[in-house]
């Protein structure tokens, strides 16, 4: 790991203080409970695809959060789910793998709902778990509207899961940034004592081109909601650096000529959006100027085909 870490350029890792802790924490949970979102404020800064719609990310994903006293490297996984395809079986084996390849689970549900039967599916995924497990209750701040009866049968609901399974609970708002500083101190106390595993300015272990493609991604699944987004693929084909700009290159992928009509909407009009709204998020991860041109290409049934799912980068994580 400290390897790799310096393979990218940052320079030589500093000896960590005395009582430093460090380690990998997975983030898990159903889709569309706010992992990546609360991943993104933990760590200060967006590097995963944030989105209303559900089972958008896609990748074991890891941010680094450094403080005085720890380094916390966040693994980000897809939403735990019943799979329809073969690249649904993929994003839900990599999320289980991750599970018992880190030093603490993060268990994210829904404080606005009761538990449900895709939260006792992951409990029951995390039984036989040795490393410490925190139950926590996102999207607090959304339970103003609910009545009494309805916030006791939520609370009820998870405190019998955590119970029953001897969790710690940490409740919180990753939108509000409320009970944040209580999560990561929780976290931070369940690591052990350890090194630094990445330089301490380093928030993320993925190349820019990774980023670059995932907010393409983003701005796709916000533009076309339900048209378009889980029959959608990028890649980076070509970045270059000059003195005053950065030119990125990028194929957006879809299933049917259909879609792609849907990607490039009348006159261009929605590509030309996608790719206006992706480049200011771009300019903002380099803090320079970027030239993005994008391109739509049709590769049938990619989903479904293994072969092809490798190509635009999805594979089984050991």
């Amino acid at each position: 790991m400290t390897n790799a870490a310096q393979d990218l350029g940052l320079g030589l890792i500093p000896a960590a203080p005395e009582g430093f802790r460090s380690g990998f924490v997975g983030i898990i949970g159903r889709p569309n409970v706010g992992k990546s979102t609360l991943m993104n404020q933990l760590i200060g800064q967006k590097i995963a695809i944030v989105s209303p719609v559900p089972q958008t990310t896609r990748n074991r994903l890891q941010g680094i959060l450094t403080t005085d006293t720890a380094q916390i490297i966040f693994v980000d996984t897809p939403g735990i789910h019943k799979p329809h395809h073969k690249l649904g079986e993929v994003l839900v084996k990599n999320a289980q793998s991750a599970i018992g390849a880190v030093d603490v689970v993060l268990f994210v549900v829904d404080g606005t709902e009761v538990a449900g039967g895709g939260d006792r599916f992951i409990a029951e995924l995390l039984v036989n778990v040795q490393t410490p497990i925190i139950l926590g209750i996102n999207k607090i701040d959304l339970r103003t509207g609910l009545s009494r009866s309805q916030l006791d049968a939520i609370d009820a609901s998870y405190l019998e899961l955590a119970q029953t399974h001897n969790w710690q609970v940490v409740n919180f708002s990753a939108v509000a940034e409320t009970g944040l500083d209580r999560l990561q101190a929780s976290l931070s106390e369940n690591l052990d004592l350890g090194p630094y595993y990445y330089p301490p300015e380093l928030v993320t272990d993925q190349p820019e081109r990774f980023i670059m493609g995932e907010l393409i991604r983003e701005q796709i699944i916000l533009l076309t909601r339900e048209e378009l987004p889980h029959s959608v693929a990028v890649t980076i084909d070509r970045v270059q650096e000059d003195a005053k700009i950065t030119r990125v290159l990028a194929t957006i992928y879809v299933e049917r000529d259909s879609q792609k009509g849907i990607a490039i909407g009348k006159s261009g009009q929605m590509l030309k959006q996608i790719g206006s709204n992706a480049r200011e998020q771009m300019q903002k991860l380099i803090a320079g100027k970027v030239y993005l041109e994008l391109f739509v290409k049709v590769q049938p049934k990619w989903r479904q085909s293994g072969l092809r799912l490798a190509e635009l980068g999805y594979r089984v994580e050991e």
